[in-house]
């Protein structure tokens, strides 16, 4: 068994924990990045598609070039990468259980920075009924089939879900010469950004089925043959007599992400019911003491460019935790949200210094005002605008104005 000890330990080799490790490293601290696949990358290297870098790099590039250029930066820094290794655990006293080809090693680590990511939902999580047979797949599969392994996975497809995965998907598979016969949603409103539901489906001329659903999947010989789809109420309750057959081959899943936190749980880390990501301060830290998450293993993102942001600042603050560097602590002020915002990260205020609050609507809002409320005084009031459900929203909060709050902050959404 292998003994190491470094000050910050990066669990992940995706955009966050590259993100975390150059900015730690960069603020003095000696890191080691634990990546459980050969490659550094995470699922940055099977989206071939452009729209990644706009905010970080003010140029477009497509999920491998993004990486890449991490890659390099790690290649002149002290970071020690540790490819092809899968951490078994983390202990609440910050000890990392690694395994690979040569065998057991645990690092000791001063502060851990939890960036694994997320995984997306499968079939028997949403519980479609039907026949079991093959031609069921998440999106991403598809994606790693087609942009990775050169293979195919069907001809004619159905997209449950306007997820930006299931949009790009659809325009992928279009390129290749594959039938969509539609994207569907059962929601009222799409999930996927704006310029995914130009881009890849009004430009393609694929159908998006608003508030409809796949209600029974359909086989033949062992292979989806159909798929059975329905309208449902604003309540997502089937109605009758909606109901009809679309023939495909293969059925693809956009239907949300999970954060992947089976080791978080482990090391004792309280989770965010809403998010299913770790309950973290302005610092990003958990519930844990010296062990700080990021990414989408903490909420998910829409913007690559937005996960690498927040996992430098889990960078910044592992390797100032690890130093002993602390900066000032107050009383814990809570952020309270009320709908229609489905969160907030963080969900505790620490310091008063200039904090970013990031948080999401659970339903569009199309002209509404965001006010910020403490001990009954209105701390900041926002202007009328749309709110979306899949635009992750940032709101900067001041020093001028986290000094007049008391106890609790309230965040809420009204219309106007």
């Amino acid at each position: 068994m292998n003994k190491l000890q470094f000050d910050v330990v990066v669990i992940g080799g995706g955009p966050a924990g590259m993100g975390a490790a150059l900015k730690a490293q960069e603020n003095g601290a000696s890191v080691a990045l634990v990546e459980r696949n050969p490659r550094l990358g995470g699922i940055l290297l099977q989206c071939i598609h452009s729209g990644f870098g706009l905010r970080l790099f003010k140029k477009e590039l497509t999920g491998p070039e993004y990486a890449q250029r991490f890659i390099n930066r790690l290649k002149d820094t002290g970071v020690k990468v540790f490819l092809s290794t899968m951490v078994l655990r983390i202990t609440p006293d910050r000890e990392v259980v690694c395994m690979n080809e040569t065998g057991i090693t645990v690092i000791h680590a001063k502060a851990v920075v939890l960036a694994m990511g997320c995984r997306e939902r499968t079939r028997g999580e949403i519980k479609i009924p039907g026949d079991r047979c093959a031609g069921v797949m998440t999106a991403g599969q598809a994606q790693h089939y087609i942009n990775i392994d050169n293979f195919c996975p069907g001809r004619r497809f159905v997209i449950l879900g306007s997820g930006d995965i299931g949009l790009i998907m659809a325009r992928r598979l279009s390129l290749e010469g594959m039938k969509v016969e539609g994207v569907y949603e059962l929601m009222p409103y799409p999930n996927g950004l704006v310029r995914n539901l130009k881009n890849c489906l009004e430009d393609f001329g694929i159908p998006l089925h608003l508030s409809t659903t796949v209600s029974r999947v359909i086989g033949k010989n062992g292979r989806v043959s159909a798929v059975e789809v329905t309208k449902v109420d604003d309540r997502q309750r089937p109605l009758e007599g909606t109901s009809e057959i679309v023939p495909c081959d293969t059925l693809l899943l956009s239907v949300g992400l999970v954060p992947e936190n089976e080791l978080s749980l482990g090391a004792g880390v309280r989770l965010n019911p809403r998010t299913n990501g770790a309950a973290v301060d302005d610092s990003l830290q958990t519930s844990v003491p010296g062990v700080f998450s990021c990414g989408n293993v903490l909420h998910v993102h829409d913007l690559a460019d937005n996960v690498t942001m927040e996992a430098e600042r889990a960078g910044e603050s592992a390797a100032a935790y690890a130093k002993g560097v602390r900066g000032e602590s107050t009383a814990d002020l809570k952020i309270h949200c009320e709908e229609p915002i489905g969160y907030t990260v963080p969900s505790v205020i620490r310091s008063r210094e200039k904090t970013s609050v990031m948080f999401r609507v659970r339903r569009p809002c199309d002209r509404a005002r965001l006010t910020v409320i403490s001990a009954g005084e209105v701390l900041l009031r926002g202007k009328p605008r749309r709110y979306i459900p899949s635009i992750m929203e940032e709101l900067i909060l001041t020093p001028a104005v986290l000094q007049k709050a008391e106890g609790e902050i309230t965040m809420k959404i009204e219309s106007v």
